[in-house]
């Protein structure tokens, strides 16, 4: 299987969270890396702005770069801060909420 990087620069010292930006009133996604076992996204998402309620066929390995997320898996809320990670297991429901203005890294293992 052919892995391959892309939408970022390699051989450099990078900020994650400077790799994209925020958009008012959007949710915005950058793809890093995607394949039939793995995907890697970068989200920002601007305050109140949210990915409703869905299932992931694979787990979803979220971490905070900056601000603030509301998660909510199974009903259940998570507020995620900088630096911090949650996993939402394969097959939950699952929701992602800019309780602040929030940026995001995701890595789903299938």
């Amino acid at each position: 299987m052919d892995v391959k990087m892309k939408n970022i620069s390699k051989s450099e010292v990078l900020v994650l969270k400077d790799q994209i930006s925020y958009q008012e009133g959007q949710v915005v996604s950058k793809t890093l890396a995607q394949n039939p076992a793995l995907s890697i996204t970068l989200f920002s998402f601007d305050k109140g702005e949210e990915i409703s309620t869905h299932e992931s066929g694979g787990d979803a390995f979220v971490t905070c770069l900056d601000g603030v997320g509301k998660i909510t898996i199974d009903g259940v809320e998570y507020l995620l801060h900088e630096g911090e990670s949650i996993v939402m297991p394969a097959g939950h429901p699952h929701a992602v909420y800019g309780q602040e203005a929030f940026k995001m890294l995701l890595v789903v293992v299938f």
